[in-house]
């Protein structure tokens, strides 16, 4: 009989063909086989490994089959042997029925099918996930805070924000992620490639799925709906955010002061705050900001950009909050009111500031002398004064200032605008 090759991988036991005896290395006492018999009729040794398979309970040909199938697809792990080859792009596996469900992938098959509504899956382990929409079922909970999912793979992924663990690293730089797909996307960063485009605008993505979202752009699809009102949401992260305002949950805690958001992303923005820490910079002229959408918005000042156009006027706007600002002055309206004299303003962040003339708090401090402010912005003009930072710079002239309101004196000297 040919050797089989599996001899040289496993200690794993194993039966021979019908009607044949192995001869094993008999020990005093001992009645189990020994990890150093030679082999056993077909050739199989046992040397590598602690796997066993069980002894089928008779000789019959099925029963024996099946044995070896079994030690057949562990001993590939031994191996790294991959012999099942995708014939449209060349992915091999070392499981036929892997091979099965990567076709899918080419032939758009989805046969397992919910029995509630018309969604179907290439995967049964992916239909199962679905069911759990249907059922709200939460089987999995995490020990540490109570959190619950239906996935496992979300348990798994949540668990790393008490470990800390990071298992996917980068191996072009420093960075490591909790999920494999923030790491895909980080990747795409270093290599530039942005393989999905978009046939209405030309907008290219990194992922897959932001092409999707971005879709909903050009359909107006709000696939996401509230269970206890009409709102609908393009995204996922929007309904969970407008669905506290049913609930008012906040789970996310500062534990240096007493605030509390709504999602992790505006905790991690907050407590920046604290740590005073600035991972954005600006590539053109250091500026540096807390938020990557601060970054975003600074970016305008440099391109000129003003994507926010009010629908009344040709006024436009680097931000969105600018462009309300604006739009008050075609209302007239001025929703917020003082109670304590009769001011009113057009703006929520107008009466926080104006209240502050009645109280006379000061809350924001500089960490190098006496001074304080009742207004971020004017704490962080004075600071430049101790770093002799200069970080508003002009697109036209390159003319730099401490001060925004320096700059904005300063642009219209190129506008011709009276000052």
């Amino acid at each position: 009989m040919e050797d089989s090759g599996l001899e040289r991988f496993c200690g794993d036991q194993y039966a021979g063909d019908p009607g044949k005896e192995s001869k094993p290395t008999e020990h005093p006492g001992k009645e189990s086989v020994s990890r150093e018999t030679p082999t056993t009729d077909m050739g199989l040794q046992q040397e590598t490994c602690d796997v066993n398979f069980p002894q089928p309970d008779n000789t019959s040909t099925s029963q024996v089959q099946e044995s070896k199938g079994d030690m057949e697809r562990h001993v590939v792990k031994h191996t790294g042997e991959k012999p099942y080859m995708c014939g449209e792009c060349g992915y091999r596996t070392d499981r036929k029925y892997h091979l099965s469900r990567h076709m899918r992938t080419h032939t758009g098959e989805r046969p397992f099918k919910c029995d509630h509504c018309d969604f179907s899956a290439a995967q049964k382990s992916t239909l199962d996930d679905h069911l759990t929409k249907h059922t709200g079922e939460k089987p999995y909970m995490c020990g540490e805070c109570g959190y619950r999912t239906a996935q496992r793979s979300n348990l798994s992924r949540h668990m790393r924000t008490h470990t800390g663990e990071k298992p996917y690293k980068c191996n072009q730089c420093d960075y490591s992620y909790a999920d494999k797909s923030a790491l895909d996307y980080h990747l795409g960063k270093h290599a530039g490639d942005k393989p999905y485009i978009c046939g209405e605008c030309g907008y290219r993505a990194t992922r897959k799925n932001d092409l999707s979202r971005h879709m909903r752009t050009h359909t107006g699809e709000k696939p996401y709906k509230c269970d206890l009102c009409d709102f609908s949401a393009a995204r996922k992260i929007n309904l969970v955010q407008h669905m506290t305002k049913h609930t008012g949950e906040k789970p996310y805690r500062c534990d240096q002061c007493d605030y509390y958001a709504v999602q992790k992303y505006r905790l991690v923005d907050h407590l920046r705050t604290h740590t005073g820490e600035k991972p954005f910079m600006c590539g053109e002229c250091g500026y540096r900001a807390s938020q990557k959408s601060h970054l975003s918005k600074h970016m305008r000042t440099h391109t000129g950009e003003k994507p926010y156009k009010c629908d009344q006027c040709d006024f436009s706007a680097i931000d969105k909050f600018k462009l309300k600002q604006h739009q008050v002055k075609h209302t007239g309206e001025k929703p917020y009111k003082c109670g304590e004299c009769a001011y009113m303003t057009a703006y929520r962040s107008h009466l926080s500031r104006h209240m502050k003339t009645h109280t006379g708090e000061k809350p924001y401090k500089c960490d190098q002398c006496d001074y304080s402010s009742a207004l971020k912005h004017h704490l962080i003009d004075h600071q430049t004064r101790h770093t002799g930072e200069k970080p508003y710079m002009c697109g036209e002239c390159g003319y730099r200032a401490a001060q925004r309101a320096t700059l904005s004196r300063h642009m219209k000297t190129h506008t011709g605008e009276k000052r």
